[in-house]
């Protein structure tokens, strides 16, 4: 499980809002990323993560997208503690 912190205000960058502007939140990458890369390598998956995490202006860890390309390429639910300050 990863873990990540996020402003308020920021919470489109990281969840589809349809009633924000931003056009690249993290979750529609992941998603997207998740439906074309499953069962590939974790190694192809992670630059993909790190370019949409920096695209969405968030500071996943190396080890936090890791852990994501390896739920992705295995097919399994990834399960993230977001805190909203």
């Amino acid at each position: 499980m990863g873990e990540i912190t996020v402003r308020a205000e920021d919470m489109d960058r990281l969840l589809k809002d349809s009633s924000s502007s931003y056009s690249a939140p993290y979750q529609r990458a992941f998603g997207e990323i998740a439906l074309s890369h499953r069962g590939r390598d974790a190694a192809e998956i992670v630059p993909l993560l790190r370019a949409a995490a920096d695209a969405a202006f968030l500071g996943f860890t190396g080890t936090d997208l890791a852990e994501q390309a390896e739920a992705i390429s295995a097919g399994r639910p990834y399960v993230l503690r977001v805190t909203v300050r």
